[in-house]
């Protein structure tokens, strides 16, 4: 279905170096990449053009118009995004969505993945020798930072990665207020923490397109709900655990429940609400 075929990947920050040699060997499309692509419509990272729309709708508006300018009906997207975890305290995230689109064969594929392993921080420093300890916690210079006056200026120097330009940018805007906000650059060209999760992006989407329906041979045979109810191992009732997978093909409708997909039949007390309320 894909082998011999092009495929863009829609992305202006380098992101093919751990994208492409995946998809490649995996399923024998011939990656490229648009030079006159500009993915900063979308929405930058660094806020001087705020993002309109959700990660995943961001990503495939991407996808379609990289695949546009290039006349070519495969494409790959990815799309980031940064913050607090959404049931992890106080622990940053990186959450990637990649998307693969194919216009010909009406087939769309997504995958997500969160991790805590990022990088993704921010602080206001008062000197050279707090910047330069905030730039090794974050991985100076093997990866950037941006520099701004206040947390929320629209205004900032990015892609820095040399001590002598840090602190000159750090001098310049400490000339006009007494603190000056340092951050990671998570742009991926110059973010080889995050490089690393959308390589595991992209091999969690290779997965996802090598699973084909039992019944159409569609890519993309994939989960469309959890069903809980995996048995307690000491009283024996339900607890909240995943007890199967229902997959689903988008394609024709075919359905079947994937039963211990975990390969676990039962469930420690300590996750039950009876015998651990």
């Amino acid at each position: 279905m894909f082998k011999g075929r092009k495929l863009v990947i829609a992305t202006m920050h380098g992101k093919e170096k751990v994208i492409a040699p995946i998809i490649e060997k995996s399923i024998g499309v011939h990656c490229f990449v648009n030079k006159t692509l500009n993915t900063d419509v979308f929405g930058t990272f660094t806020g001087e053009i705020d993002r309109k729309h959700d990660p995943l709708s961001t990503a495939r508006k991407k996808c379609l118009h990289a695949m546009a300018l290039s006349e070519c009906q495969l494409g790959i997207a990815s799309e980031g995004s940064f913050g607090n975890h959404p049931e992890l305290f106080f622990a940053k995230a990186n959450e990637e969505f990649l998307i693969f689109i194919d216009l010909k064969n009406q087939i769309e594929i997504v995958t997500k993945i969160l991790s805590t392993k990022t990088n993704f921080n921010g602080k206001y420093v008062n000197s050279e020798n707090e910047l330069w300890t905030f730039a090794k916690q974050i991985g100076f210079p093997e990866h950037g930072l941006i520099l701004r006056s206040e947390e929320n200026s629209k205004e900032c120097y990015k892609g820095i990665t040399k001590r002598e330009q840090l602190n000159n940018y750090f001098r310049k805007l400490a000339k006009e207020k007494p603190s000056v906000y340092a951050e990671t650059d998570m742009r991926a060209f110059y973010n080889p923490t995050r490089m690393k999760r959308i390589k595991e992006a992209s091999i969690q989407l290779i997965k996802k397109i090598q699973t084909t329906c039992p019944k159409c041979n569609c890519p993309g045979f994939d989960v469309s709900k959890i069903k809980s109810g995996l048995r307690c191992k000491q009283c024996g009732l339900p607890t909240k655990s995943t007890l199967s997978h229902i997959m689903v093909c988008k394609k024709c409708g075919f359905e079947k429940e994937n039963i211990f997909p975990f390969q676990k039949k039962n469930e420690d007390p300590m996750y039950c609400d009876f015998c651990n309320p």
